[in-house]
């Protein structure tokens, strides 16, 4: 089995948060029985999360939701950078964007 960029993503994002799987399922809502097991599931690709299961992981984490599906390493990156930066300066970035067009 392949491992999906998904998988690959919420595992990466959770690590970085610094938080364990149950830690991050029970934030995210998930029965604290099985808020580990269903987050490991998803980690291993063994199941596949509900587009508004990773709306509430990209929440809690301070993601964009985008970020979980960038299949290019510094697409994510620049979803993530973007998501933290303040309304000018996403204004500059995009205004900078524009003229290399």
């Amino acid at each position: 089995m392949t491992t999906s960029t998904l998988c690959i993503r919420l595992k990466h994002a959770r690590l970085s948060a610094g938080l364990s799987q149950e830690e991050l399922g029970i934030r995210i809502g998930l029965e604290p029985a099985s808020a580990s097991t269903r987050m490991n599931r998803y980690e291993l690709g063994k199941r596949v999360p509900a587009p508004e299961l990773i709306e509430r992981v990209a929440t809690e984490l301070d993601l964009p939701a985008a970020y979980f599906y960038a299949y290019h390493h510094d697409e994510a990156d620049l979803l993530e950078r973007f998501h933290r930066l303040n309304d000018a300066n996403k204004a500059k970035l995009m205004a900078y964007l524009y003229k290399l067009e």
